[in-house]
Order: structure tokens, then sequence, then C-alpha cells
């Protein structure tokens, strides 16, 4: 039976990545800093999911969440630093570290999340960590598959639950940047998916994928599809950048910050795939349209 480590098994992401593998016949070991969690990620299947202490920031616990494995995926993201836990240490190092246990324990695949617009040169601390993250990846471990998402969602996460509390709340709804970043959404379930395919097809190996789904909105679109599909009417206010990074600073000390700084750096560029990059559709997959999962939210209490 194949031992799968994923590490991040119990994020927005994550959980979905553990949920599709666990319907495989194999054997999911859930590497996460607090493995209480790991019940959130643990799914009916043939496959058994055993979850694990294991922080990425130290090797001799990645080490051992990997030994014996066949495959790694590493879904582990944090917006926040906080701490000892910065952008550097998840992003870089610690993706360093899975990859470099991966190469010495001669680990047949590994998957690597990261995300549309990731650039190692980029003034963005985040972005950056992300781009420097993926060098440090395929330099000890060149086989690796990058897959580089653009924001997703989910009926029930996600930054479209954000968007529906805020159009159902608030009588005033912030636009940053005007909302006119482009953004080509993909379904966190079809990312899994992704995950999935990504272990089994050989041509996967070394490669990039840029994720979207089927069609590009702007942020302002998005929320009044949302809007017009919860029955409200908002008014907008427009948040230049240079006032959104501050605000997103100060709101990081809550415990469960709606935006956060890193997230105000992603929306200066467009989250759109790449033309000439791999896509979803060569892994096989269809994506899902954002309209459809939008729809159910009129029903909504």
């Amino acid at each position: 039976m194949t031992l799968i480590t994923v590490f991040g098994g119990t994020g927005f992401l994550g959980r979905r990545i553990v949920e599709r593998l666990a319907r495989e016949d194999a054997t999911l070991r859930v590497a996460v800093r607090h493995p209480e969690r790991a019940v959130l990620a643990m799914s009916v299947g043939t496959g058994r999911t055993i979850p694990m202490v294991a922080d990425v920031r130290d090797p001799s616990t990645v080490a051992a969440a990997i030994a014996g494995a066949q495959s790694v995926v590493n879904a582990v993201s944090t917006y926040v630093e906080k701490g000892s836990e910065t952008y550097t240490a998840v992003h870089v190092h610690g993706a360093r570290n899975i990859a470099m246990a991966c190469q010495r324990q001669n680990v047949a695949r590994l998957v690597h999340i990261s995300g549309i617009g990731a650039d190692p040169a980029s003034r963005s601390t985040y972005i950056r960590a992300r781009g420097l993250g993926e060098v440090a990846v395929q330099k000890a471990f060149p086989p690796a598959t990058i897959l580089r998402p653009s924001v997703m969602f989910a009926v029930d996460g996600g930054f479209l639950s954000i968007l529906e509390k805020m159009a159902r709340s608030t009588p005033i709804i912030p636009l940053i940047g005007s909302g006119r970043t482009r953004l080509q959404p993909v379904h966190a379930g079809d990312v899994a998916e992704a995950v999935y395919q990504s272990l089994l097809n050989p041509d996967a190996r070394g490669k990039i994928y840029e994720f979207g789904g089927p069609e590009i909105y702007t942020m302002r679109e998005i929320f009044d599809m949302v809007l017009a599909r919860v029955g409200r009417s908002r008014y907008f206010i427009s948040i230049p950048f240079e006032l959104a990074s501050p605000l997103a600073r100060v709101l990081e000390f809550l415990p469960s910050p709606p935006l956060t700084v890193a997230q105000v750096d992603l929306l200066r560029g467009d989250s759109v795939p790449g033309t000439g990059t791999a896509g979803i559709e060569e892994l096989g997959i269809t994506p899902q349209a954002l309209e459809d999962t939008i729809s159910p939210l009129a029903r909504a209490k």
C-alpha cells in the first residue's frame, strides 16, 4: 500500500487534498504542528489517515514525517508572520527542508503548492518568499512538481466566504485598488484533484503548472456576483494600495484578520495563469465555474 505524507493537511486546501487522496488505496500521513486539528482532515475512504506532529521549520520532524513515504505533498502556507513563523521560515526554509528530506530518503514524487505570481525578485516579502521557496525546492529535488493556483474558492471556505460575509454584514464594501485586479479563481477541489493527477502522471515530474478556472473576473465583478446572489445592494469605496497595506498590518493583530499585507500585495498584480505555461487542463481536469459555486449562496441564511 502506498504511503503519502501531506504537510499542511488541515488547511483550506490541505484537507481537500487529504480527502481526495483518501479515496485511493493509500495510507496518508497528515503532518501538522497541531495533530489535534488533524481530525478536520479525516475522511471516509479505502485508505488510512494518520496524524503526525511535524514542523516544516524543524528538519528532524520533517524527516520523521517523510520516512518510508513514496510521495509527499507540501500544502503549508501562512499569510501572517507571527514571531518565528515568518514567510522565509515557512515558505523558503520549510520548503527546502521538505525537498531535501525527499531527496535524502529517495522519495519518488513531491508536489509543492505555490501560487501564481511567486517571484524571488519581488519587493513583497510574501511573494518573494514563495518564489524563493520554489527555487529551493527545484534545487534540492529537481523532479518536484510545482503547482501555482490562482485564488481558490469553495462553497464552505476561502475568499468566497469572506466576500459573502461582507456582502451580508456591512453596508459599505471596500475595494482595494478600485477592484480592478483581474482574477481567474479556481475551485479548491480542482486543485486537490490536480495534486492527485500530478502524483500519478510521470510527465508532471519537474514541471510547473499554473491553475485558473474557466473565467477571468475583476474583484468588483466578483463582488457584484455575490451581491446579486444574496440579494443585497451595497455602496463601494475605493481603497488605494498605499492605505490598504498599513490598514492590513493593523488588522493582522486580530485572531482571524479579514485582510493581511500578503493579500494586499497579491492584489497589486493580476492572478491569471501566464500564456505558454502548463494548465489544469493538461492534467485532464475541466475546472469548475465560480458562478456555479456562488449560486447556492442565495439559499444560505
